[in-house]
Order: structure tokens, then sequence, then C-alpha cells
């Protein structure tokens, strides 16, 4: 099971971001790869404090986990699958390579100290995949064709000579409390270190082609709509020593024909004659993975609920499966035959038609009350 985010980082939920940002820090400093050299259970928590700050520092991705756990990231579907959000040193390096500051010689590069160039990373893709209420319920496979911008075969880069490989460029400043160094972004390599050398006829500016790829998404039970997921490494490569962006996956849910969710439950209308609801019935009704038969007794009233208990939608955190509620309606007839009239008159005052509730009938109100508590 995943250690939690806050354990992590050792904080609370109520913390704020820049309580966030210095847990993040001080964890990154304590098991910085060039403090613990060989050391593998440092590189472990090192990456799990940095998989904690990417979703934590982020407002959206913060509400998700919050909710829904580490469910709302996980699967290939979710952050690349793996243990850490597929995750590595070049990633963390040049995600949050500011917060470690001049605490490694300002590098931010794996190994730290001044030597060798950064690696950029490439822009999102953004798809939208829509889903039925059976794909949700029971999680899917699917496998979308996406426009990834790569770099061209043969396609080559030297070192930027502005920033030396570094992609930073430092700027010194005379302030009143004396000169103060700042870095920024390199202008000319924009902070891949590197920039065009040797562009094949078929690539863009930058060295780069337009090429189709089929991605596969695994897409856990119970996601909602609008949720996102993030499959690393499937976006657009970056030009030079680059890692590539991630392709993010919104949720579609498209609306069933019967069945409305709410939730991890779902409701169902069944509406049936008056005959029907004064002798009886076995219906089939439309659940979410096919027909279920359900026996109503006789003189069953208009507005009972019926609950069938673990047919609606898992929980995406796997606390369980939500319910079926059945709303029961009796269709009054708006119009009437003769014989049928005459049936109806002739027993308009019998006390058996008359309307009777018992003390255990609920009100609409109580019942309305009941399904939200």
């Amino acid at each position: 099971m995943k250690k939690d985010f806050y354990e992590i980082l050792g904080i609370t939920k109520s913390a704020d971001a820049a309580a966030i940002k210095k847990a993040y820090r001080k964890k990154a400093i304590e098991f910085h790869p060039d403090k613990n050299p060989g050391d593998a259970a440092a590189e472990e928590n090192f990456k799990l404090a940095a998989e904690a700050y990417e979703v934590l520092s982020d407002p959206q991705k913060k509400a998700k986990y919050d909710q829904y756990g580490h469910q709302a990231f996980d699967g290939s579907g979710g952050f690349g699958g793996g243990g850490h959000h597929g995750m590595n040193m070049d990633d963390i390096f040049s995600q949050f390579g500011d917060i470690f500051g001049s605490a490694f010689g300002g590098g931010g590069g794996f190994g730290g100290g001044g030597g060798g160039s950064r690696r950029v990373k490439g822009s999102n893709l953004r798809i939208k995949v829509k889903l039925t209420l059976e794909e949700i319920a029971n999680g899917v496979e699917k496998k979308v064709k996406v426009k990834r911008k790569v770099q061209a075969p043969g396609v080559s880069y030297r070192t930027c000579s502005t920033c030396n490989g570094q992609g930073q460029v430092m700027r010194v400043t005379n302030t009143i409390l004396g000169r103060m160094q700042s870095a920024s972004t390199c202008p000319t390599c924009g902070g891949s270190g590197q920039i065009l050398d040797k562009k094949p006829s078929e690539a863009d500016s930058q060295g780069m082609i337009l090429e189709d790829e089929t991605v596969t998404i695994k897409i856990p039970a119970g996601v909602v709509d609008g949720m996102q997921l993030k499959v690393s490494n499937k976006g657009n490569d970056a030009p030079g020593n680059s890692v590539p962006g991630d392709l993010i996956v919104a949720i579609e849910e498209i609306e069933h024909e019967f069945l409305k969710r709410e939730g991890e439950n779902l409701h169902y209308d069944l509406y049936i004659s008056f005959a029907e609801a004064v002798l009886g019935i076995s219906k089939d009704i439309e659940a979410i993975n096919g027909k279920v038969r359900i026996k109503l007794e006789e003189g069953i009233q208009s507005g009972k609920i019926l609950r069938l208990k673990g047919k609606g939608i898992p929980s995406i955190n796997g606390y369980g499966t939500g319910d079926l509620l059945v709303h029961v309606n009796v269709w009054t007839p708006k119009t009437l035959n003769k014989e049928q009239k005459q049936f109806f008159e002739k027993n308009i005052t019998d006390e058996n038609f008359i309307p009777n509730p018992e003390k255990s009938d609920k009100s609409f109100f109580e019942k309305v009350k009941d399904m939200f508590s």
C-alpha cells in the first residue's frame, strides 16, 4: 500500500503552499543523491518526496488526492503507472530544480555540480476520452492515436554558447542591500543547454517532426466526469537534451439511456401499471452489467424505493461499490373505456380504494432525506 503523501513530507492536510514547499525542500536536501551517494534507500525517499510535492503543490491535484487518494493518479492511465508516477531523476530536477537553490552547487541536474546540460521537459498534450457508464463501472483499456512532436531522425544539437550548456544565465543586480545574483532561463536555448546544429529537411525550426502514435490508457473503475489522468512521457518532445511531456486525459461520461448516476449510486425509474401494483409482479430492470429480476409485492405503493446493494459504481478508492436504487412509479391511465370507467366508479367509495397510509409508510420528503443520509 502506498504511503500517504502528507506523511511523506511530514505535514498535515491544513498545510498551505509555503509550508508544503518548505517541507519538500527539507526532505529533498536530506535525501539528495549528492548527499547520499550510492544509498538506494535515500534515492527512494528522494523520489517519494518529489512525487508527493508534485501532487500537493498543485491545488487541483491536491483536491483530487484529498478526495480520492492515490487511486486518482494510479494505473498506467494515471501517472505512468510506476511506483513514482513514472518520474525519474531528470524529471525531478527539471521540474523542481529551483527549489534546491544553491544547496548543491546550483547545477539543477542529476549529480549537482556545474557541469552538464539540464534536461527540459516537452509540452503536454491533452485529449478527451468518452466513456460509457459500463466502462466506468468496470474499468477499461483504451487505445488512442495522438500526434506527438518528436526529434527528427538525424537531428543534432550543440552546446549553447550563451549559457555554456547550463540552461540558465546568471544576472547580477546592484541593490541597496548589495549585489544580488539571480538565475533565469537562457533566452537562446530555452533552458535545454543546447541549440540546433544539424536539421533534416523535413524538420521544423527546432528539429521536430509530427509523428502518430497509438497510446494505451488503462482507466480504473469509478472515474468521474471531468477527472484528468496523466500518462507520463507521451506528450511532445523538446529540442536538445530533453524528456517528453505528458499526455493529459480528460474523462467525459456518456449519459446512460436508463440509469442516472449520483456518485457511486445509480438510479432507475421503474413504471408499473395500476393493476401490477395491486396484484404484484416480477420485473426485469436495467442494471449496469445486464438485467436484474426483482419481485414487487402486492399493493406496492408509488414512490417506493428498492435498494439493490452493490449494483452501483465501484469506489475509485477501492472502498466498496455503490447501490442501485429502483424508484417505483405507478402509472395512472389517462383514458378509460366505458367498462373500465364503470368499474372504478363502482369502487370509488370502497374502503380498499381509499388512501390509508400506515405509519411505516414514509413521505416523499422522508424518502429524500433517507437517500442523502
